[in-house]
């Protein structure tokens, strides 16, 4: 294992919330050095889906997107590979400022390999560019970078299990530190819960700004709740986060 292989091994484990090694007296080779987990609350705190502390980058110095999706492969990592077309990995510009983060594929995305295509994504699209037009802002969708807490698609669209987005949260989370946007958009609750860590619902987090890392997040609706909301009120409460968000970016 070279260098950089073992600094992203150790910077996985650290977001899991193991942060010490020690060496087991009267061994040696790869059997001495342990991982001992961090005897601090096991709660999930603001800041990561794993652990409620600081932690230093994810991803090396020399991280991109390009050596990620290389680093994911052919992933059998959790049992979504058993069920899947194609990794959806992310799509959109990687000098992007601004990253929406949204639940898993669906069929289409699965079928595609691309996130965002599906009746979901075709209202994403409306959404980012009608109000960056409405707000005098020259955006499309193509500026801005999308993707998924699992690139994989759930079965039957489940919500993701814990551990798939364990696995699979690695991966996200060294897309957001080699992007570095200025801020980051959670769609719906699983992006909420892998990005924040917090209990409460979207409904009580929206319109506030929280942080990932360093990193600001603004929490709203995802498209495909919207699609299945009978009254206006969610999809008014959306726009305005949208507003929020765009000028807080691009202004």
């Amino acid at each position: 294992m070279n260098r950089e292989e073992l600094g992203r091994v150790l910077a996985y484990y650290r977001d899991l919330g193991i942060t010490e090694l020690y060496i087991r007296p009267g061994l040696s080779g790869p059997g001495q050095a342990m991982l001992a987990e961090e005897p601090l609350s096991k709660e999930p705190q603001e800041g990561s889906l794993f652990a409620g502390m600081e932690l230093p980058g994810l991803a090396a110095g020399d991280d991109t997107l390009e050596k990620i999706r290389a680093d994911i492969g052919d992933c059998t990592r959790c049992r979504l590979h058993q069920g899947r077309t194609n990794i959806v990995f992310g799509v959109g510009n990687p000098q992007t400022k601004l990253v929406f983060v949204g639940e898993g594929p669906g069929e289409e995305e699965d079928l595609q390999g691309l996130p965002f295509v599906g009746r979901a994504g075709q209202l994403l699209t409306a959404m980012i560019e009608n109000t960056a037009k409405k707000e005098g802002i020259p955006l499309k969708r193509e500026d801005v970078y999308i993707c998924n807490v699992v690139k994989c698609r759930p079965p039957q669209n489940r919500a993701p299990q814990p551990d798939e987005m364990e696995i699979c949260g690695q991966f996200l989370f060294r897309q957001l530190a080699a992007l570095r946007p200025k801020a980051i958009c959670a769609l719906g609750g699983t992006a909420t819960k892998a990005l924040l860590g917090k209990k409460e619902g979207v409904t009580r987090l929206r319109g506030s700004w929280h942080k990932w890392r360093d990193m600001p997040v603004m929490v709203t609706y995802h498209p495909s709740f919207l699609l299945r909301a009978y009254n206006v009120v969610p999809k008014r409460e959306a726009w305005e986060d949208l507003k929020k968000l765009f000028h807080f970016v691009y202004d």
